[in-house]
């Protein structure tokens, strides 16, 4: 491990899982239905109404806050309240647009027979074909005649409980897909955290051996001092000098921290913010842990948990 050079770390390969006391990513995501959701989704749908053919879309980016901009025709204005409410039951984070559109039947308004009047007008008109054989009766005239094609007036509550099925089918689409790719980051982010995991295990094997290394090398310089220092005074210092170099409480709280993000990445809430600030903590350790090295391979180990961290944290950013 400690001839691993740093331009190798990206595709370094980690190993000694198995003597962790934390199962790796792969079997929870096997165990764990994770409600993970990613910032960024899109969906669309079209319903076929009365009014006309009723069409909407959502799309999503990331935002530290959610942010949702609203377009709808005339005829659909005053559900913008309804729609933001039903909107952000559903969605926590994110820069969202949503917009709808009605396209009525070409030619202006939409029209409609009264089936009622037609029905009427046809058994009259059979009437008049038997009272009197000569005379025709013409569809176009059945038309023209008064209520039988009707203007259709848009009821505005039909015509917006339309709208609100189509929103619920939307969202229903927009949050499966966002959970689809939350999945996906979820997956990435804990093997990485199996990766830190890993090498904090790692660090930790080694530290005795470092100890015993630096004490052997601090008695060889004191040795070849012409006055010899004083056996008690050098065991003080060394044991002082030692305690600074000590990365016990570091690599604990990373192992602490490895723990908390992988319960958070199981719970069903919106986490982004929880884990963007569980990666403060872990940078906070890893920067302690490389300001304390005085070996290469501990040297080594701060800097491929923080190319991890920062990995991480991409991903992060990117979960609702």
């Amino acid at each position: 491990m400690g001839d691993t050079e740093p331009d190798d770390i990206a595709q370094f390969t980690w190993k000694g899982r198995a003597s962790l006391p934390f199962a790796p990513a792969t079997t929870l995501i096997d165990k764990e239905q994770h409600m993970i959701r990613s910032m960024t989704a899109y969906a669309a749908a079209e319903r076929t109404t009365a009014f006309g053919t009723l069409g909407g879309e959502i799309r999503a980016v990331n935002h530290r806050f959610l942010e949702l901009g609203v377009r709808l025709p005339e005829e659909l204005r005053a559900l913008e309240p309804a729609i933001r409410e039903r909107v952000a039951s559903r969605v926590s984070r994110g820069k969202v647009d949503l917009g709808m559109r009605l396209r009525t039947v070409a030619g202006g308004d939409a029209l409609q027979l009264n089936t009622g009047l037609l029905d009427k007008l046809s058994v009259l008109a059979k009437d008049v074909d038997a009272r009197f054989p000569g005379v025709r009766t013409q569809f176009s005239d059945l038309l023209q005649f008064p209520g039988v094609l009707q203007g259709l007036d848009a009821d505005p509550e039909v015509l917006q409980a339309e709208a609100m099925r189509l929103l619920d089918g939307m969202l229903d689409d927009f949050v499966a897909s966002r959970e689809r790719e939350g999945d996906n980051l979820a997956r990435v982010i804990l093997e990485r955290v199996d990766a830190v995991a890993d090498r904090a295990a790692e660090v930790r094997t080694l530290m005795p051996l470092i100890r015993i290394g630096q004490r052997e090398k601090l008695q060889a310089r004191l040795a070849d001092l012409a006055q010899p220092a004083d056996p008690g005074r050098l065991e003080q210092e060394l044991v002082l000098w030692l305690q600074k170099l000590d990365v016990d409480e570091e690599l604990d709280r990373l192992d602490s921290h490895v723990i908390e993000i992988r319960r958070v990445l199981g719970q069903k809430e919106p986490v982004g913010r929880r884990l963007d600030f569980l990666l403060q903590e872990f940078n906070r350790e890893a920067n302690t842990l490389g300001s304390k090295s005085v070996d290469k391979r501990t040297s080594q180990a701060a800097v491929e948990l923080k190319v991890l961290i920062d990995q991480i944290r991409e991903q992060v950013q990117n979960i609702e």
